[in-house]
């Protein structure tokens, strides 16, 4: 398997390379060369496989060529046998045709548990063979930091540095990341945004000097690993309620595009997916483009759904590279566009397009409150805001009611205990048993000024277990 830029400049690198890549060296970002196709009857074989089984048959074409079998599978028994949850992905069914896919059952209870444990065993696995050491260096809007830190925390050659907006995670979030002590692990609390933290991500990977030869990794979702792992809890889902045989419909609570494209290439990898909603908060610029042809950056707003407190969606890149026939100079054009000028649309064709796929809906912090009461209230079951955000926009934009609605549970409701008291709700979710401690344990974090040459100067001073670079 080959990957390619986005922007059509970089050098084709096969998963290894990507894998360390992250960012492509143009700008872009990698995606397959040629995406995988299934045919009914190998998805149909697949139901009733454990979910690292499955995982091994969806991810197997991705890593072709540059992980053994054995060692993959290996990889991803480890993975996923820390999750807490027999099932790994359990459906929780809402009503007669409505389904919540609960993707909090890993270490830190989010979603992004499903890549980021991955992502720290291939690593781990790659730079041995190697014999490389990395820097680390990512942006969180409050669940990739902990599930990254808790992913790689173990890893011997990695150094791993997470910048968080200051005061704008949720305390769970924020102790989640900054009570794992470690070496090489360092959280960074900067004097911003989430989107002034990601744009320092991308300028340290656009000029690495500071780090005197040592290569930065990316474990946001522009890395690819990351949004291969996504794609397994599609097919999941989908096989469980009756697929290929029938179609499913996906609610998606989405801030930077990465988890409803992995949908968009399960369904172009044979999955029969009729309908993706995107679902988002008040920062809506993906609402807006769905909606109205209008990508276009406008001021971040904080919200009670803070994961999806983004402005710029960064894989949504991967869509357009896509709608313009994979031609990454159109891309490159189209993206120096909005750095220029902050906003784009594409042509009505391509817009007409992507319509027949995705659905989408803006969800303010009132109508998250009303939708976990409403659910808890039908059917006794608590949402975490950003669930609350997917079931609304699911309830509002669903196509057919004959067509099962799956609504991607991101996280659990103890990681926002403000939004379930604003909801009106006294069942103040627990903790579970291995973080009941969490407000009890030390905290190690620094808070620096949103200026990238001091975040430079922090990494290059702290790495490598501690010592300069």
């Amino acid at each position: 398997m080959r990957y390619i830029s986005t922007r059509g400049q970089a050098p084709a690198l096969n998963f290894e390379d990507v894998l360390l890549a992250g960012l492509a060296s143009d700008g872009g970002l990698y995606v397959p060369e040629n995406l995988p196709r299934f045919t009914v009857e190998e998805i149909a074989s697949w139901a009733g496989l454990p979910y690292h089984e499955l995982a091994f048959r969806v991810m197997r074409p991705f890593v072709a060529g540059s992980i053994a079998d054995a060692d993959f599978k290996k990889i991803l028994e480890e993975t996923y046998g820390v999750f807490e949850h027999n099932a790994v992905a359990p459906l929780r069914q809402l009503n007669g045709n409505e389904w919540v896919l609960e993707l909090f059952h890993g270490p830190t209870l989010a979603f992004k548990d499903f890549a980021l444990q991955l992502l720290g065993r291939l690593l781990d696995h790659v730079l041995a063979k190697r014999g490389e050491r990395v820097v680390i260096m990512g942006a969180t809007s409050g669940d990739t930091g902990s599930a990254a830190i808790e992913g790689c925390k173990a890893c011997d050659n990695v150094d791993i540095f997470i910048m968080h907006p200051h005061n704008r995670v949720s305390e769970v979030q924020r102790r989640q990341m900054t009570t794992i002590l470690g070496d090489n692990i360092h959280n960074i609390a900067i004097e911003g945004n989430f989107d002034d933290c990601q744009e320092m991500v991308k300028a340290s990977f656009a000029d690495q000097g500071f780090l005197k030869g040592t290569r930065l990794v990316a474990v946001n979702s522009i890395n690819w690993a990351r949004i291969m792992a996504q794609i397994v809890y599609y097919f999941h889902a989908a096989l469980q309620l009756g697929a290929p045989a029938r179609s499913i419909a996906f609610s998606v609570p989405t801030g930077n595009f990465g988890d409803i494209f992995a949908g968009y290439l399960a369904r172009n990898m044979g999955l029969p997916v009729s309908q993706l909603i995107v679902a988002t908060n008040r920062n809506d610029i993906l609402h807006r483009f769905m909606s109205g042809n209008q990508y276009v950056k406008e001021t971040l707003h904080a919200t009670l759904s803070p994961s999806m407190d983004i402005m710029v969606s960064s894989n949504f890149e991967r869509l357009l590279f896509d709608l313009h026939g994979r031609n990454g100079a159109a891309i490159a054009s189209l993206m120096d566009s909005f750095k220029q000028g902050g906003g784009f649309s594409v042509d009505e064709d391509r817009w007409t397009e992507v319509r027949k796929l995705f659905d989408s809906l803006a969800v303010n912090d009132e109508q998250t409150c009303e939708t976990i009461t409403e659910v808890y209230r039908e059917c006794g079951e608590l949402l975490d805001p950003h669930t609350a955000i997917g079931v609304r926009a699911a309830r509002e934009c669903r196509r057919s009611l004959a067509t099962p609605m799956v609504v991607l549970g991101t996280a659990h409701p103890v990681k926002f205990p403000e939004a379930v008291v604003k909801a009106g709700i006294d069942a103040v979710p627990a903790l579970p048993a291995h973080l009941t401690d969490l407000f009890q344990r030390e905290e190690r974090c620094t808070v620096l000024a949103n200026d990238l040459k001091t975040v430079q100067q922090f990494v290059a001073a702290h790495g490598n277990r501690g010592k300069p670079l």
